[in-house]
């Protein structure tokens, strides 16, 4: 069951299918993504998460059913809409994609000079700003083999918000960082998200860290979203797949300790 009701849904999946040859990913997937929150979808390996995605970008079409964005059905966008939707979208991807033999002004500025009309002083300053809001500021004439890690997340994001996007999403953020890069990323999230508003959506497998940063919590387990919930009620819920979930990541005392 979905719990999403009064916030506005910036993103609608109505019970979408996907298969690829004889495996069925989706079968029927329902998702509601609240406007301006964050909500992180959780799962086991091979689940089909990445997925849900990808649907919402546009990149595979269902078979069947609807992915509605901002009241648009994009799965059926041509491709002078999907391009226009697309402006509303901001991606960090896994691995960062950043270009290695740019510097990271040029990778926080390609997506402002490709998709936009603005001048390089316009561009500069845009700039400056995402990578301060980052707290990258000065690394602007490095490549990114210069940089840690978690910097490069920073800078993968400073260039996600760069054109401002209403939605940004996020695919397992935390790959390949130790436990302190990594809270000091969900921390950025956290205050970026506050600050500008815009709807996240988080792919994770790190539980039970990623719960601080939601929301929502949807549940993706054979093919199924396993409600949409807080993330108190998804730690206390009577699901059965949903508990096991919970017992699983968290532990069997986790829950009664949420009891308390």
């Amino acid at each position: 069951m979905n719990e999403v009701k009064k916030d506005k849904a910036a993103v609608d999946m109505q019970d979408v299918w996907k298969a690829y040859g004889t495996q069925q990913v989706l079968k029927g997937v329902n998702l509601p993504i609240a406007e301006g929150k964050t909500t992180v979808i959780v799962g086991g390996s091979g689940q089909g998460k990445s997925q849900i995605i990808k649907h919402i970008l546009g990149l595979v079409r269902p078979e069947k059913g609807k992915v509605m964005v901002f009241g648009t059905d994009i799965s059926k966008a041509n491709k002078r809409e999907l391009k226009r939707i697309r402006t509303d979208f901001g991606v960090l991807f896994q691995s960062v994609a950043l270009f290695d033999s740019m510097t990271i002004f040029d990778n926080v500025a390609m997506p402002l000079r490709e998709r936009t009309k603005k001048t390089e002083k316009e561009i500069a300053d845009i700039v400056e700003e995402k990578l301060e809001m980052m707290d990258v500021k000065g690394t602007n004439s490095k490549y990114p083999p210069q940089l840690s890690g978690g910097m490069k997340k920073r800078v993968g994001l400073a260039r996600a918000l760069v054109l401002d996007p209403r939605i940004i999403f996020f695919d397992e953020p935390t790959t390949g960082l130790d436990v302190k890069k990594s809270n000091e990323i969900y921390r950025v999230f956290s205050r970026t998200q506050t600050q500008l508003g815009y709807t996240a959506v988080i792919v994770s497998h790190d539980v039970p860290k990623i719960f601080k940063l939601a929301d929502y919590v949807a549940l993706l387990h054979d093919g199924v979203i396993q409600g949409c919930l807080t993330p108190e009620e998804f730690q206390l819920s009577d699901n059965p797949i949903v508990k096991e979930f919970v017992e699983t990541t968290m532990g069997p005392l986790y829950s009664s300790e949420m009891e308390v």
